[in-house]
């Protein structure tokens, strides 16, 4: 707080989280203070933190005598703490900086609510989020980025029970009792060096290695580090390409993903008259029946797997995960 030289710090939770009436002490171990039936939604407001003690420093232990004092004391909400109450909204409002973890389930909301609202903001999200028709518009036009990712792009949590069934192999460790959530990074729209910093090109373009799709004029890149210096045309790469995205050295052109408008689809890879157009166009291919959604395609010699067969040609496509369209700036 004072490092940082804070003017005010405004903490508030929701009814439902399942982390209230929970403390922390010093060692890191989780106690509980209440009941489930206990929880409500807190505000605490803090306008200075000082050396309460008068061991002549400020640490964890002023902190815990600052929060059971009257000055520091949590204070009851009105409603249940949702940040689309008019209190929460209230407090927002206060604030200069927002940082916090929103529900990934109402990510776009979050945002959509913070940018309405003008704020500053470091906020959790998953990294699929790039492709959200909400949010791809505002890396696009360098409105929000991403901040610093987790280390190998994976955060960890515990949970309330042990009941672990549920999870995949590799991602529940039974040492930790921690839960791997992977694809996290940081969403801000705070400046930060690293969007400033060039992604070092060392690789030369040669038509054998970067093919063209067969539904767009662009070439495919699966690997950002394979983004080649010498090519001037539309790259696809893939949506990691935002963790090193340098506006000085890159455009951001569009989102190769869906063929419809309700996607995010920025350019529209193709439009069809009605469902047969398309099925002649891009057929259905395996048991499963996946139809051809608009994902750029590249020309394949199998048919097994995530491959569509094209009547016509025929040949056999593979349909790529969600590309980003870029171009480098001369």
């Amino acid at each position: 707080f004072n490092h940082l030289g804070l003017k005010k710090l405004i903490c508030t939770c929701y009814a439902g989280s399942p982390i209230v009436y929970t403390q922390l002490t010093l060692f890191g171990d989780e106690i509980v203070v209440g009941t489930q039936a206990d929880r409500k939604p807190y505000k605490i407001e803090i306008t200075e933190v000082k050396d309460l003690n008068g061991d002549g420093a400020v640490d964890l232990t002023d902190i815990d005598l600052l929060l059971r004092s009257v000055n520091g004391k949590p204070k009851l909400l009105k409603g249940n703490g949702d940040f689309r109450s008019a209190e929460c909204i209230q407090l927002l409002k206060q604030a200069d900086i927002v940082v916090t973890n929103p529900p990934f389930s109402l990510f776009r909301e979050y945002v959509a609510q913070l940018v309405e609202y003008d704020k500053k903001f470091i906020i959790i999200g998953n990294q699929n989020a790039i492709t959200y028709k909400e949010i791809f518009p505002l890396l696009k036009d360098n409105k929000i980025w991403l901040g610093y990712g987790f280390k190998g792009g994976n955060a960890y949590f515990s949970i309330p029970d042990e009941d672990t069934t549920r999870f995949a192999k590799g991602v529940y460790n039974a040492e930790t009792g921690l839960v791997k959530f992977r694809n996290c990074t940081w969403f801000t729209n705070l400046d930060i060096q690293k969007r400033h910093e060039n992604l070092i090109l060392y690789k030369t373009y040669t038509p054998e290695e970067y093919p063209k799709y067969d539904n767009y004029d662009a070439i495919e890149v699966s690997k950002t580090a394979d983004i080649p210096c010498d090519y001037d045309g539309v790259m696809g790469v893939p949506i990691t390409f935002m963790d090193k995205y340098n506006p000085e050295q890159f455009e951001v052109l569009g989102l190769l993903q869906s063929s419809t408008e309700e996607q995010a689809g920025i350019p529209i890879l193709r439009t069809y008259n009605d469902f047969r157009e398309m099925r002649q166009d891009m057929t259905y291919t395996g048991s499963s029946g996946g139809k051809a959604n608009g994902n750029p395609v590249l020309k394949g010699k199998s048919a097994k797997g995530n491959f569509l067969y094209n009547p016509e040609t025929k040949e056999y496509v593979h349909s790529a995960y969600a590309r980003i369209t870029i171009r480098r700036k001369r």
